[in-house]
């Protein structure tokens, strides 16, 4: 079975660090034969110095599903160039700040204190023109009018609203997370997730695990505390394997 994990609010609550012992229950799932997938808002760039390293030529998603990446290949999925045009003069016109991500390097213009430029990886990646990134995969606006994202509205792109940041999500139209699981050839899966863009997870996951109190645990098989997010892990393999997915709950 593939095991999905959300990053940020899920399994890594810091943006630095994965605690040990859900690395170790990670490890659990690995050991008992079975795939453990990472599924996050991160780009690649910034997803890669958060997992253990024997994690970091598994399959990933990153940027929603904007990116992929399986044995280190990563592979994207960008704006096409007339909508591209279309979003930098959005932001322009309206004066907006942002982070606007590439293949690889990236265009910020936010605050700097603000938790999304900490988890920057500026190790291996450059600050550039918001212009000058030809392959723009996804775009953050802070703080947009509902002026923008009504006209956002208009265009062909996936939208998801982080209203505890004050922030909107901007991919090409269908690009979600479980899009990214298909590119990688993965259709049956359980998810653990704990914010509106892993809605998709929830709706798709064979079972589902919403860590914390966001809304989308509707969408969810069962919700717990990030403190118990080891113990279910486990949990969750041991039914899984004795066929009892349907009665875990802590």
């Amino acid at each position: 079975m593939n095991f999905v994990f959300d990053i940020d609010g899920t399994i890594c609550f810091d943006g630095k660090t994965i605690d040990a012992s859900i690395i170790q229950a990670l490890d659990e799932i690995k050991a008992a034969g079975h795939q453990v997938i990472f599924a996050s808002a991160r780009p690649i760039r910034d997803l890669l110095p958060v997992l253990p390293e024997a994690f970091q030529q598994g399959k990933l998603v990153g940027g929603n599903g904007s990116y992929t990446s399986n044995g280190g290949k990563v592979d994207v999925i960008h704006f096409q160039d007339s909508l591209l045009t279309k979003l930098q003069t959005l932001v322009e016109d309206n004066q907006l700040t942002y982070l606007g991500d590439s293949d690889w390097d990236y265009a910020f213009t936010g605050e700097k204190t603000h938790p999304i430029y900490k988890n920057i990886n500026q190790a291996s990646a450059k600050n550039r023109e918001l212009r000058s990134l030809h392959k723009l995969c996804k775009l953050v606006l802070f703080q947009p009018s509902r002026h923008v994202i009504d006209e956002l509205s208009t265009l062909p792109v996936s939208i998801t609203c982080y209203k505890d940041e004050n922030a909107i999500d901007i991919s090409p139209v269908g690009i979600n997370k479980v899009r990214g699981l298909h590119a990688l050839q993965v259709q049956d899966f359980i998810a653990f997730g704990n914010d509106s863009n892993d809605q998709c997870l929830f709706e798709n996951a064979l079972y589902s695990v919403c860590i914390g109190g966001h809304k989308v645990k509707q969408y969810a098989s069962v919700s717990i505390e990030k403190k118990n997010v080891p113990a279910m892990i486990s949990e969750v393999l041991r039914a899984y394997e004795n066929q009892e997915i349907q009665s875990v709950y802590i």
